[in-house]
C-alpha cells in the first residue's frame, strides 16, 4: 500500500514538473514586454490602453496579452456579451486589427 502511494505521488509531482514550462511562458512574454519597453523599443501598456480604450465606447475592458515576438499587444473587449480583440503594434500604437 505504501508502494502504491508513493508511486502516485512521485507521478503526480512529474507531471506537475512537467507542466510547469508551460506557466513560464507568460511570465516571459510580460518580462519581455518590460525589457523591450524599457530600451525604447515599444511602447507602455498604459500608453497603449490609453490610445485604445477610449475608442472603445461602452465596451468593457477586459485585460490585454503581449506577444513579445511579434510586437503586438492584444487588448480585449466586451459588448452585449460579444468579445473584440484589438491587435496594436507595440511600436507605433497603431490598431493592426479589430475582431
Amino acid at each position: 500500500m505504501k508502494k502504491a502511494v508513493l508511486l502516485l505521488l512521485a507521478a503526480a509531482l512529474g507531471t506537475a514538473s512537467v507542466s510547469a514550462p508551460v506557466h513560464a511562458r507568460k511570465g516571459d512574454d510580460q518580462g519581455k514586454a518590460r525589457e523591450q519597453m524599457n530600451s525604447g523599443k515599444v511602447l507602455s501598456l498604459r500608453e497603449i490602453e490609453g490610445r485604445v480604450v477610449p475608442r472603445m465606447r461602452g465596451m468593457e475592458y477586459l485585460g490585454p496579452e503581449y506577444d513579445g515576438n511579434a510586437q503586438v499587444y492584444r487588448l480585449k473587449f466586451i459588448d452585449s456579451g460579444r468579445v473584440i480583440f484589438v491587435d496594436v503594434d507595440a511600436r507605433s500604437g497603431s490598431v493592426l486589427r479589430q475582431r
